[in-house]
């Protein structure tokens, strides 16, 4: 065990250092493969109520009388206890800036369940019923990550697609693959009165989906502009889940 660790966190310091690792860039390496997947991690809706959510605007998990947002959670046993400390050392950014609380599921019937399956992905919002992440080990369990899928499970789509992104974006389609193009669609977003934000823990990185890694997303009008961070919710992140559930 011990081995395992120390190969595991020089795995992902060496990518790191070579590649200059962001969230999504580790994200989209870990799920390399997977075909069943939309915008590289987000779990294809299984119902028509989840696809209304998937299409237009996010759907959002109730909200108690006390004005907290109570979401039971369950997570795999598959994970040791360096992993779990992980993940919920992650949940409790939300519960400190936020009015998100992540709890254990008691036997309710509408819950997160996080398992390390293939690769980073979630599932889209409150669809009434079990609503599976995957957090591959060595390779997922990362607060960034974690976060970001966690958002997905929020009901937050990507920032480059949301529905103003051209605006702030230029898409380069003559550098992605046809069978790629799909990731850049936009979406019917509720942006909450927010600002576009390059730094969200939900932006793409320039080279997403880019042949041979050339460059696909664009900031406008200065191309200079840092997009695709390494690992925290932003202050807008944060703002805008305080506003999509009335914080």
């Amino acid at each position: 065990i011990k081995y395992h660790k120390v190969l595991k966190w020089l795995c992902s310091e060496l990518y790191t250092f070579c590649f200059n690792s962001t969230i999504t860039t580790t994200i989209l390496r870990m799920n390399e493969g997977s075909f069943t997947l939309l915008e590289g991690d987000v779990e294809f809706p299984k119902n028509r109520n989840a696809m209304k959510c998937w299409q237009n605007s996010q759907c959002s998990w109730p909200k108690s009388d006390d004005g907290k947002v109570r979401i039971p959670f369950m997570l795999s046993d598959k994970y040791d206890s360096e992993d779990k400390r992980t993940i919920l050392y992650a949940m409790e950014e939300f519960h400190n800036k936020t009015c998100i609380r992540f709890i254990p599921r008691q036997g309710q019937t509408a819950y997160i369940y996080i398992e390390p399956r293939f690769g980073c992905s979630s599932m889209l919002g409150y669809l009434g019923d079990k609503v599976t992440v995957s957090l591959q080990r060595y390779g997922c369990i990362e607060n960034g990550i974690i976060q970001h899928e966690l958002l997905h499970a929020l009901g937050f789509h990507h920032e480059h697609t949301r529905s103003d992104r051209d605006k702030y974006v230029k898409i380069n389609w003559e550098n992605i693959h046809d069978y790629y193009a799909y990731n850049f669609k936009k979406k019917d977003t509720n942006n909450l009165d927010t600002p576009y934000d390059y730094n969200s823990i939900m932006h793409y990185d320039r080279n997403a989906f880019g042949n041979y890694r050339s460059e696909t997303i664009t900031p406008i009008p200065d191309p200079s502009v840092s997009i695709g961070q390494k690992g925290v919710l932003s202050t807008i992140d944060i703002l805008r889940i305080n506003r999509l559930y009335r914080c």
